[in-house]
C-alpha cells in the first residue's frame, strides 16, 4: 500500500520529467531528420560504464530523430599492443610515427578490437549499428603527410556513398580511422580531422568532439574560464594545448564547408550530447561559424524501419 506522501513525491518527480521533455520539444523537432557527426574518444570511450552511457544517448539520439556517424580512433589501445610486440612508440609534430609494422597494429587495434566492441554496443540495443573501417569502400582516401611520419595521411577525399546508404536504411555507421592511398595501402589518420572532414562531406547540421575535459578555456589552469561559445576566427586566435589543436582544425573544417555548429563536451559527464542538443542551456563549447561562411544545404533521412530494428533485439532477450 503506498502512502499519500510517497504518491506525491512520484507525481511530482513524474511532472519534472515531462516538463523537460516539453522543453526538449523544439529541440527534437529541429533536429529530427538531421545528421550529426560524433568524434568518439576519450575516457568515454575506453571506460566501459562510460562507453554503455554514450551509447545509449547516441541509441536515444537516433530513435528520436537524429541521424548519427560515430567516428573513432583508439590511440591508448594503439601504444598498448605497439608495447606488446615491442614496437617503438613515437610521436612527432603531434602524430603518431607509423612504419609498416606499426600499420598493421593500428588496423589490428581499430578494425579488429575497438571498432568492434563499439558496435557490440549499440547492437546490443537492437541492430543498429554497422561497422566501417575509412578504406571501406574508399570512404577515406588520403595522401602521405610527411615522409618522417611514415603512414600517416592527411584525408584529400571523403566518399561519403556507403554512409549515405546506411543512413537511408536506419544504421548508424561507425567509422574507424583508417583510410586508403594511392598506393592500395592503408594510412593512419587522425580521427578528429576525420570527423571534421566528414561533417563536412556529408552536410551534417552539427559535429561534436568528446573528450576529457568540458570544453575550450580562455586559461585552462582556471576552470571558471570555460568558454560556452565563439566563432571560428576566434577559436582560431586561441592559445591552446596540442590534444585541442587538431579538434579545432577539425571544427574550423567543418564549419568553412557550411556545417552550423561545432561542440567539444565532455564525454565523462553523464548525458553532456543529450544536454547539449536538446536543452536551451547547453553544456562545453559551442564553435559558430563566422557572417561570411556559407550555410550548407541539409540533406534529410527521415526514419523507416528503425522500430524493426529495436524489436529484433527485443524478441532475442
Amino acid at each position: 500500500m503506498k502512502k499519500a506522501s510517497q504518491n506525491r513525491a512520484e507525481n511530482a518527480a513524474a511532472r519534472q520529467q515531462a516538463e523537460i521533455l516539453i522543453e526538449a520539444l523544439p529541440w527534437i523537432k529541429q533536429a529530427t531528420g538531421k545528421t550529426i557527426v560524433i568524434k568518439y574518444g576519450g575516457a568515454a570511450m575506453t571506460d566501459p560504464k562510460l562507453r554503455d552511457a554514450v551509447v545509449s544517448d547516441i541509441v536515444l539520439m537516433k530513435i528520436i530523430g537524429l541521424n548519427p556517424i560515430v567516428v573513432h580512433g583508439g590511440g591508448n589501445d594503439i601504444s598498448k599492443v605497439c608495447k606488446v610486440f615491442g614496437l617503438p612508440v613515437e610521436f612527432k609534430k603531434g602524430m603518431r610515427v607509423t612504419d609498416d609494422a606499426t600499420m598493421e597494429v593500428v588496423k589490428m587495434v581499430l578494425l579488429g578490437k575497438v571498432n568492434q566492441e563499439l558496435v557490440s554496443a549499440f547492437n546490443a540495443h537492437g541492430h543498429l549499428a554497422v561497422g566501417l573501417s575509412g578504406a571501406d569502400a574508399g570512404v577515406l582516401h588520403a595522401q602521405q603527410m610527411d615522409p618522417e611520419l611514415g603512414r600517416v595521411g592527411y584525408i584529400d577525399h571523403v566518399d561519403t556513398t556507403i554512409i549515405e546508404d546506411l543512413i537511408s536504411a536506419d544504421y548508424i555507421p561507425v567509422i574507424a580511422t583508417v583510410a586508403v592511398g594511392d598506393d592500395g595501402g592503408a594510412y593512419n589518420v587522425n580521427a578528429d580531422l576525420a570527423a571534421g572532414q566528414i561533417a563536412a562531406a556529408i552536410g551534417a547540421q552539427k559535429v561534436i568532439f568528446l573528450t576529457d575535459v568540458d570544453g575550450l578555456y580562455e586559461d585552462f589552469a582556471d576552470k571558471s574560464s570555460l568558454i560556452s561559445s565563439l566563432t571560428a576566427s576566434e577559436a582560431e586566435g586561441l592559445d591552446l594545448s596540442k590534444g585541442m589543436i587538431p579538434k579545432i582544425n577539425a571544427c574550423i573544417t567543418a564549419l568553412k564547408a557550411g556545417v552550423p555548429r561545432a561542440h567539444i563536451l565532455n564525454g565523462t559527464t553523464p548525458h553532456s550530447m543529450l544536454l547539449e542538443v536538446f536543452t536551451d542551456a547547453g553544456v562545453g563549447t559551442m564553435i559558430e561559424p563566422d557572417g561570411d561562411m556559407e550555410a550548407v544545404d541539409f540533406v534529410e533521412y527521415p526514419l523507416t524501419n528503425l522500430a524493426a530494428k529495436l524489436s529484433v533485439n527485443d524478441s532475442n532477450e
